[in-house]
């Protein structure tokens, strides 16, 4: 599936019911440490944005996060790989075995579900639609809101999959990558909105094909705005950026209000800047929202470069001299 395919039908990922297999033996949990790399973490995040009160660790490397033991025995272990053969995620998975924590698989194949398979583990295996880790936010998070009995936030998500399609976020997304040709974007927002800003950033990487970074308010004016206080010997540096503010109306307005000074303050020192609502009229629509608008972002800023959206050449070398 090419990516255009994959953004214009991300939708109906929403509306997946995951099963469970060897559901009989994954108990109720309240505490969880979701391993994933890349795209794989992703619904994690985005799962934290949405309900900060939910006790997850997200673990982005090889074997388990740094606790005592007892701080780390009783929650579940969630190894999560669309592909199933992420090396870190498979070492964290068989120490999680060896020390007896509670595991549970979400995965299309590979490694992971063999193993699930022979250790009579729960899994969920994701549909395998030909696409791109990034782009199977929809899925994974249907899967992890499954595995933590999360039903009324399933539902939200089931009925959004026919309310908020990614086609209305086309010409927008197209319009905004058009302004940020040439540039490198900076992509800021709230510390409560930091996983849709770490989306935007990683789909400006992956689909984009370009630099991209992002921070949040408040901490940046503390640090990093500095950074563009443009000088004769800087200026060629700083005219490289692009900034994009997302700002959303639960924000505190103190938040808000720095996000409209600092829009005022880079745009006097020559540093394109816009600010971008976060709109939708519940948590999750105003996350899908945005995240649909920085894929079509991400998508036409590779059209504007003659970039392939969707595959990633770099991972793919990385991983071949990895394993010589």
């Amino acid at each position: 599936m090419d990516m255009h395919e994959a953004i214009t039908k991300q939708h109906a990922q929403l509306a997946l019911e995951p099963e469970i297999e060897f559901a009989d033996r994954l108990y109720t949990y309240e505490k969880f440490v979701v391993s994933g790399m890349g795209g794989s973490h992703l619904a994690a995040d985005i799962l934290k944005s949405w309900n900060p009160l939910i006790d997850i660790i997200i673990h982005q490397d090889y074997g388990l996060p740094a606790l005592k033991p007892e701080r780390i025995a009783h929650r579940l272990f969630i190894a999560s790989s669309y592909s199933g053969n992420t090396e870190e995620v498979l070492d964290g998975f068989e120490i999680a075995l060896n020390r007896q924590m509670p595991v549970c698989v979400v995965s299309t194949g590979g490694t992971l579900l063999d193993r699930a398979e022979q250790e009579k583990i729960p899994y969920i295996r994701m549909p395998d639609m030909g696409i791109q880790p990034r782009s199977a936010l929809g899925f994974n998070l249907k899967a992890l809101l499954k595995i933590m009995r999360q039903e009324g936030a399933s539902g939200e998500l089931r009925a959004l999959s026919d309310a908020l399609l990614p086609s209305h976020f086309e010409h927008a997304g197209k319009k905004c990558a058009r302004r940020m040709r040439d540039r490198v974007p900076l992509i800021y927002a709230s510390a409560r909105n930091a996983a849709i800003a770490y989306n935007w950033k990683i789909k400006c990487n992956e689909t984009g094909k370009i630099p991209a970074f992002m921070n949040v308010i408040p901490e940046l004016n503390h640090n990093e705005m500095t950074g563009f206080d443009a000088h004769e010997s800087t200026e060629k540096l700083i005219s490289n950026f692009y900034t994009l503010i997302l700002r959303d109306d639960e924000d505190d307005p103190r938040i808000q209000k720095r996000m409209e000074i600092l829009e005022r303050l880079y745009t006097k020192r020559g540093i394109p800047t816009e600010i971008i609502a976060i709109e939708g009229a519940g948590r999750f629509e105003k996350i899908f929202s945005s995240l649909y608008l920085a894929d079509w972002v991400a998508y036409y800023t590779a059209q504007e470069y003659g970039s392939d959206p969707n595959n990633v050449p770099m991972v793919e070398e990385f991983k071949k001299l990895m394993k010589i």
